[in-house]
C-alpha cells in the first residue's frame, strides 16, 4: 500500500475580497495558470498553494455574492495579507470593499499587509493592454515579439471611474481605521496596484511584491518555536537571493 501523501502545512496565508465580476479568480488564474480564463462565480471559497522559493503560501479566493458575505470572516481568520480588489470602471466595486468587506478582516493577523488592487485595467489604461509578459506567451503559445507597451489599434474608451488616488485614499483610511503602525505598514504606493488579469499586467507584480513584504513574517513564524527572535541574517540573505517564483 502506498504511503498516503502528505502536503506540508502553508507558511503563511493570503486572502483575496471584492465584489462580485471584479476579477478576483481571473487573477489567481493568471498568475497561477499563466492564463486568462473566463470563469464562473465562485461559491464560497478556493483555496490555492503557491510555492515560492522554499515556502508554501495558501491563497484564498472568496465569493462576492452576498449570500456567501458571511464565510468572509472565516477565509481571513489568521490571514497575513488581505488584497482588497475592485474594478477600475466600477466606482460602486470601490465602495464596497469599505462598506461590506473590510470588517470581514477584523479577523486576519493585527499586523495584517492590505493591498488595494483596481482589475481590469485592460479596458481604460493603453499600456495594460499588451498581452502578458514574453515568458507568458511563449506558454500560451504565441511566439511574437510585442515591445512592452505598444501602440493598440485604438484607445481604450471605457470611462475609468475609479482613479488611482482613490484607492490610495482608500489605503491610507483603511491604516487609520485598523489602528496599523503607519511607521511598520507599507506605504500607500508600494501596496495599490492596477492589474489586467486578461494581459496580465501588473498581476506578477502584485503577487511578488506582497510576497517580498510577507519574508519577515513567514521567518518569524517559522523560528518562534525555537527563539521569540528574527535571524535578520536569514532574512537578508534571502533579500538577495530572491525566489524564484514556479507554479
Amino acid at each position: 500500500m502506498h504511503a498516503q501523501r502528505k502536503m506540508r502545512k502553508p507558511d503563511i496565508k493570503m486572502v483575496i475580497l471584492g465584489d462580485m465580476n471584479v476579477g478576483k479568480t481571473s487573477l489567481l488564474h493568471r498568475y497561477t495558470e499563466r492564463s486568462f480564463k473566463d470563469t464562473l462565480s465562485t461559491v464560497g471559497g478556493a483555496f490555492f498553494l503557491k510555492q515560492w522559493g522554499p515556502y508554501n503560501i495558501s491563497i484564498w479566493d472568496t465569493a462576492g455574492r452576498e449570500q456567501f458575505h458571511g464565510l468572509g470572516s472565516m477565509y481571513c481568520r489568521g490571514a497575513a495579507a488581505v488584497i482588497l480588489t475592485y474594478d477600475v470602471t466600477s466606482w460602486q466595486s470601490l465602495v464596497q470593499l469599505e462598506e461590506r468587506f473590510l470588517s470581514l478582516t477584523d479577523s486576519a493577523n493585527g499586523d495584517c499587509i492590505f493591498a488595494i488592487v483596481g482589475n481590469k485595467a485592460d479596458l481604460t489604461d493603453a499600456c495594460a493592454r499588451d498581452v502578458a509578459p514574453k515568458a507568458v506567451r511563449l506558454e500560451e503559445g504565441d511566439e511574437s515579439d510585442h515591445l512592452e507597451c505598444p501602440t493598440p489599434p485604438h484607445t481604450p474608451t471605457v470611462h475609468k471611474q475609479v482613479m488611482r488616488e482613490d484607492a490610495l485614499a482608500l489605503y491610507n483610511r483603511i491604516i487609520h481605521s485598523k489602528v496599523l503602525e503607519k511607521r511598520t505598514s507599507p506605504p500607500a504606493e508600494d501596496v495599490c496596484f492596477e492589474t489586467s488579469a486578461k494581459t496580465g499586467y501588473n498581476v506578477d507584480t502584485l503577487f511578488e511584491t506582497l510576497f517580498e513584504l510577507l519574508l519577515p513574517s513567514i521567518i518569524c513564524t517559522q523560528t518562534q518555536v525555537e527563539s521569540p527572535t528574527v535571524c535578520l541574517e536569514d532574512y537578508e540573505e534571502m533579500k538577495k537571493k530572491k525566489p524564484v517564483c514556479c507554479t
